[in-house]
């Protein structure tokens, strides 16, 4: 039995996803200059930890992921269903990215954050791959591939940080004066 494809008028989809920007009443070309997204990944966040030490360090998981941009699975993941209090920090290099504060259930069973702890700590770049167009986010101090950004997340921004666990390492609340992240402790509900 052959399938049918069904063709969608132009009018449906547009109505459609106008729908979608209607409660933060902005468009999506705005959201999208709003996160500032680049066209390429900027040459200059680059991981300068080379691969060999990153293979040592990572699990081939963690290194497929930040390294190549691979994708880990959903609901399989270390993250996707924590929710302790803590700061969630890159895998490579430990930099602060998100705060267990952000973060919310989507649904999707990857962990999921409305904002980032510093929105000019992440690099956020088009991406074209899968005959789609998403946006890629990347650490700017590792160059790491952490997931992408979505305009469907809730309030008080409209998005959703999709981030793979693989890229990050959750550091619990009771953790962040001896790891140097004290002064994040403010972010935490």
């Amino acid at each position: 039995m052959k399938q049918r494809i069904r063709i969608v008028p132009w009018r449906t989809v547009a109505a459609v996803s106008a729908l979608l920007f209607v409660p933060l009443g902005i468009s999506c070309a705005d959201r999208k200059e709003a996160l500032q997204v680049r066209k390429e990944a900027n040459p200059e966040y680059v991981c300068v930890v080379p691969d060999e030490v990153l293979k040592d360090k990572l699990t081939p998981l963690q290194f497929a992921v930040t390294r190549t941009g691979a994708t880990e699975r959903p609901f399989e993941n270390a993250y996707w269903n924590n929710h302790e209090a803590g700061i969630y920090v890159d895998v490579i290099d430990g930099t602060p990215l998100f705060a267990s504060s952000t973060k919310y259930d989507s649904g999707t069973g990857w962990p999921s954050f409305w904002q980032p702890i510093d929105k000019n700590a992440l690099d956020l770049v088009e991406d074209k791959s899968y005959g789609m167009v998403r946006i890629e986010v990347r650490s700017k101090s590792s160059g790491a591939h952490l997931g992408h950004v979505f305009d469907d997340g809730p309030e008080p921004t409209g998005l959703r940080y999709c981030m793979n666990s693989a890229s990050l390492r959750f550091v619990p609340a009771s953790e962040l004066e001896k790891e140097g992240l004290g002064k994040y402790a403010s972010l935490l509900r």
